[in-house]
């Protein structure tokens, strides 16, 4: 594909030596990794100094490098131009292959045209999975469940019954949608479990990474808004709602009735109590603890507090133990003044 065909694919503007719209371009790669015939890019300045011994043909900047000898692709966001052309010249559609015979669907199930529904599948009653979405190997999909368009369900995923999916949402191996929220009642000595009856609803264009499990709710539904992206190994209990475009980091773990706004970041290892309320725009750093309601802001911290302030603890804490080496030093000067007055 030639430099010039790729600008126009991406809005951007070509900058280099005569013909160089004419450059082959036959796949992308990192910088510390790209040959010739690759087009790389450059998004944090730390790797500006790779430049130099790059061999790709053509680099991504968001503005022109003085001095550079390859040729240059100037676009206004040079990681999403580079996701565009991995996607181009690496991600190909499927074709449809319909439905396998060693596959198990219900006749009461619908299924909508172009569907692929790969062996050992299987696919319960009342189920309505709508065009072009793919179903892999080992998938369960129970009683009146619904999955939306363009939709691709990998390997050992497990969708219970009264499952509401929505369109374009990608749901990586060995994921459960709609396991009993955690719910029960002390009573005499022992653990009576509540029924958890009601669904899950993931709204359009949703990613959920590998090993999520998102309970269903007690009663109503446990939501995941349009567009937020959940990483691998991240727990979402019942009757927690998250808004839109929010980004859940692994090993995450929400608990029941916990309400998270739109355009929030919880970053890995966060741990959020129940019945907790997050307003949109929050980030969350990594290892924190959530024990309240929230303000939109940046926190960190177990238990969180405003990331200014915790990084002004954290640098407090590294000096503690001399700090307690210097007050007992005190103790023991105030002893023997003590001692010395006494007599």
């Amino acid at each position: 594909m030639k430099l010039g065909e790729i600008a126009s694919l991406v809005n951007g503007e070509v900058i280099g030596p005569p013909h160089a719209d004419d450059i082959e371009i036959t796949g992308v790669s990192g910088i510390l990794n790209a040959q010739e015939g690759d087009i790389t890019f450059l998004s944090v300045g730390r790797y500006r100094k790779y430049l130099s011994e790059c061999k790709a043909s053509c680099v991504i900047v968001k503005e022109p490098i003085e001095g550079l000898h390859i040729a240059q692709l100037k676009v206004s966001n040079p990681h999403l131009a580079f996701a565009k052309l991995l996607e181009h010249f690496y991600i190909k559609p499927q074709e449809p292959m319909g439905i396998s015979k060693n596959a198990i669907v219900s006749d009461r199930a619908t299924i909508g045209e172009d569907v692929s529904i790969l062996p050992f599948s299987y696919i319960s009653d009342n189920v309505f999975i709508d065009s072009r979405t793919i179903i892999y190997p080992y998938v369960f999909i129970g009683p009146n469940s619904t999955i939306g368009r363009n939709c691709v369900i990998y390997p050992n995923v497990v969708l219970r019954e009264n499952i509401k999916i929505g369109n374009r949402v990608i749901i990586h191996p060995g994921s459960v949608i709609g396991s009993d929220g955690f719910g029960y009642v002390f009573e005499e000595g022992t653990h009576y479990k509540i029924p958890q009856v009601g669904g899950v609803i993931i709204e359009d264009d949703v990613e959920i990474g590998s090993n999520v499990s998102i309970d269903r709710a007690t009663t109503g539904d446990t939501i995941i808004g349009s567009s937020t992206k959940i990483d691998n190994l991240v727990q979402i209990a019942h009757n927690v709602t998250i808004g839109k475009n929010s980004i859940i980091i692994a090993q995450t773990g929400i608990a029941g009735s916990t309400e998270i706004g739109d355009f929030v970041t919880l970053a890995g290892q966060v741990g959020i109590v129940e019945h907790v309320k997050i307003e949109s725009g929050t980030m969350i750093g990594a290892q924190s603890g959530v024990l309240g309601n929230l303000t939109k802001g940046v926190y960190s911290g177990s238990p969180v507090m405003p990331h200014r302030e915790w990084l002004k603890a954290q640098a407090i804490f590294t000096k503690l133990p001399e700090l307690y080496k210097n007050v007992r030093e005190l103790e023991e000067k105030i002893k023997e003044l003590e001692r010395r007055c006494s007599k």
